[in-house]
């Protein structure tokens, strides 16, 4: 078979998604790389994009929608040995790229294997490099985040390959010109707790009454009333705590970059899009109120000039970043950025045949633990029996090992997780272990 990647003298790139977050951080990275024929793989799960969802993520790139193709699981290998990629960038949660890579590991002739995370990755987390690390690259965006996975990787005892990429969607962009919109950049897992997501929607609504004349907008990434699901499942949702709520404070589903265009200043706790808004020359506020911790993922934020509180938002007091901040946290040089020659480096070492590649190794407790990380990611698109014989076995034994971790994070375990560091070793509490119980029968994962 002739790929028109060769025939035009360009690599065949494929992204293979599901989450919305990983599907527009992979489709804007592989769209970024020069001379490269891109396609996006969107993989049935019960995470997977809507359409519409599908349309916001593509916005601002140049992959086309006749350049997206839709598959079961259990149709990889095959799709993959018919496109025949030299590159693959597999983009999703951890379980996801593992689960993923067993399947291009029955794949020849092998693509290299790219795989990252779809905004700041600050802490580093053990979960992230470990999952990945059979990967040949993993792209990071930051220097910080080069130096805190290296240190993460050293103190794992894993070798791993890193690479340095421009964060994709924060390109610079027209500048944002006089808006008087204050957009919230919502997360469904920060902050977690209840009463935190209750004192998030006051705060909105404190903002909105402040100044009728001036709309606050809560950005959101997902319609749950048509089906529609993010990356982590929002167990208290902000929209549910704002029923009632003035006329100027509206919900927003449009691409981040269109509600930045209307944006006087961009309010979050830790989401990416303060990279975005930076970017467009948007004022920030990342929010404090909460604390400055692992947990709510916004230490990297300490040093940058853009910590806010509460009356600071109310009062549309927003920050620019200092530059120092800049150069450290996603704003090197273009220059600087290593991935793409790393890439074509390792494609023309697979060539060569000295490029040996790394397989997962089987599971420890062999086909059932399998079937288990099977029916983790895929839910109900896992409908073989011995799946549904891991879910009985499994989940008993899951939710024991999650209340241990609790307990044991509660007498100090997580000793690396202090929040002087850029890393997290031990397993962090805040890491959402839930798939989408609605959509799945399986409610939780593990590594």
């Amino acid at each position: 078979m002739t790929m028109q990647g060769d025939r035009h003298g360009r690599l065949r790139v494929v992204a293979i998604a599901d989450a919305d977050s990983f599907v527009k951080w992979s489709a804007a990275l592989i769209d970024s790389a020069p001379s490269v024929d891109p396609h996006l793989v969107l993989v049935q799960t019960p995470l997977v994009v809507s359409v519409a969802q599908e349309h916001a993520a593509l916005a601002g790139t140049g992959i086309r929608p006749e350049a997206v193709t839709r598959v079961a699981y259990n149709e990889l290998p095959g799709w993959l040995a018919t496109d025949r990629p030299d590159v693959v960038v597999i983009a999703g949660r951890g379980p996801f790229v593992r689960l993923v890579m067993r399947q291009i590991d029955r794949v020849a002739p092998r693509p290299v294997v790219v795989s990252g995370l779809p905004g700041m990755s600050i802490p580093a987390q053990r979960g992230a490099a470990l999952y990945r690390r059979h990967c040949d690259l993993m792209v990071l965006h930051s220097k910080r985040e080069l130096r805190a996975f290296r240190q993460l990787a050293g103190r794992l005892g894993v070798t791993m390959r890193f690479g340095l990429a421009t964060l994709p969607f924060a390109r610079p962009a027209a500048e944002a010109t006089g808006g008087t919109d204050l957009v919230f950049a919502a997360q469904a897992i920060v902050p977690r707790e209840p009463e935190e997501r209750r004192q998030l929607a006051e705060l909105l609504r404190a903002a909105a009454l402040a100044d009728p004349t001036r709309r606050v907008v809560l950005k959101l990434r997902s319609r749950p009333e048509l089906g529609e699901v993010e990356t982590h499942f929002e167990r208290t949702e902000l929209t549910d705590l704002l029923r009632d709520r003035p006329d100027n404070l509206v919900f927003s589903h449009e691409p981040m970059s269109r509600a930045l265009e209307t944006a006087e200043g961009l309010v979050t706790v830790s989401s990416t899009a303060a990279i975005e808004a930076m970017a467009m020359g948007v004022p920030v506020i990342a929010l404090t109120t909460f604390g400055v911790s692992k947990t709510y993922l916004n230490t990297v934020f300490s040093g940058s000039g853009v910590q806010g509180s509460a009356e600071d938002v109310i009062a549309r007091r927003f920050r620019h970043p200092h530059p120092g901040w800049l150069a450290d946290n996603y704003f090197h040089d273009p220059s600087e950025s290593t991935w793409w020659s790393d890439v074509e480096r390792l494609v023309d070492t697979r060539r060569r045949g000295v490029l040996a590649p790394r397989f997962v190794p089987t599971a420890r407790g062999g086909a059932l633990h399998e079937a288990w990380q099977r029916k983790a990611v895929l839910g109900f698109e896992e409908r073989s029996l011995l799946g549904a014989v891991a879910l009985a076995v499994g989940a008993p034994l899951v939710w024991g090992i999650l209340t241990a971790r609790k307990v044991l994070g509660r007498r100090g375990a997580e000793s690396w997780s202090d929040d002087g560091s850029d890393i997290t070793v031990t397993p962090a509490r805040y890491q959402d272990p839930i798939v989408r119980p609605r959509r799945s029968v399986l409610a939780t994962v593990i590594d």
